[in-house]
């Protein structure tokens, strides 16, 4: 069976590893054109086009597959299924048309619920206790398809996004796997229609978003932390720089036993900041022009002590 790929980030790469491991034929693999990074703006491609050039695959990497020109190289590729994770590029009919079993999307949820383009970062930052990944049949709508196979993946208390992207990206393997073998198999796969009841969007994290307001509960900052790390961060300032937090631990004593923001204590179980309902111990942080540490080593450095404020950015 053909099998063409479509994904750009590392979620993709490991899904990508999957069919190669399982043995798939992959003719075609799509990703996102290379992108300036870091302070030197140099070009850098995707974890998939790495990982497919590695695999001696063929790689196409439109920018747009709106126009007929951009679609000619693609369409003229005999596929039996279009497997789809995390591409960032919207699949117009023609596409959708063009494997004999159409387009078969891995999404990094259980849909209908986190719909869209970040569904593990809203996953942790909505308290969810279980998320998993949906193998969908693609349709013209934003992840509205009918359900191929769910895999659920419980959310543990100390989960980041980092943490659990591994896992479901894992799951997301098997799973396209699975579901490709029973096409070959028996020549077609039924899915279930979503229903509409319980259907959230993932927006993408808006800038807005990585920065902590201490007045909020502890619970929910922790979640915050955990959900922006490995990126891009949350955020706070201290003294005038940004300080980003990248590990913590909510202590939910009832109470304000000072303003928000406050540093209460500074040692070597870490540093507990005042919220506006309980308090949360920072562990691992990063000041501004500094690598990561933790937060014991910044107490030690007397560069946080008690009493200390905390704070938003000025507006």
């Amino acid at each position: 069976m053909r099998v063409g790929f479509a994904g750009t980030p590392e979620f993709a790469a490991t899904v990508l590893r999957a069919l190669l491991a399982a043995g798939c034929e992959v003719p075609l693999v799509l990703t996102q054109p290379d992108r300036p990074r870091g302070r030197g703006l140099r070009l850098e491609s995707s974890p998939v086009k790495l990982h497919a050039q590695a695999a001696g695959l063929r790689v196409l990497q439109p920018s747009t597959l709106r126009t007929d020109d951009a679609r000619t190289a693609l369409l003229a590729v005999p596929l039996d299924v279009l497997v789809v994770a995390a591409y960032g590029l919207i699949l117009p009919p023609p596409i959708l048309a063009w494997p004999t079993h159409g387009c078969i999307n891995v999404h990094a949820s259980l849909l209908p619920r986190w719909r869209g383009a970040a569904p593990i970062h809203r996953a942790i930052l909505a308290g969810d206790l279980e998320t998993g990944v949906t193998i969908m049949q693609m349709d013209a709508g934003l992840d509205t398809g009918p359900i191929l196979d769910a895999i659920p993946v419980p959310i543990a208390a100390l989960d980041t996004t980092g943490s659990l992207h591994e896992r479901l990206a894992a799951a997301g393997g098997d799973g396209i796997v699975v579901v490709l073998a029973r096409l070959e198999r028996d020549g077609a796969v039924r899915g279930r229609p979503q229903p509409e009841a319980g259907a959230t969007y993932a927006a993408k994290i808006d800038r807005a978003e990585e920065v902590i307001h201490w007045e909020r509960d502890a619970v929910a900052i922790d979640r915050q932390i955990r959900a922006l790390s490995p990126v891009p961060g949350a955020a706070t300032m201290l003294g005038g720089e940004v300080l980003k937090i990248w590990q913590a631990e909510p202590l939910p004593i009832g109470g304000a036993i000072a303003p928000a923001g406050t540093v209460i204590r500074a040692n070597g179980d870490g540093i507990v900041v005042a919220c506006g309902t309980g308090m949360l111990r920072v562990t691992e942080l990063q000041p501004a022009g500094s690598r990561r540490m933790s937060a014991a080593a910044c107490a030690a450095g007397r560069r946080i002590a008690a009493g200390m404020a905390l704070t938003m950015p000025a507006r």
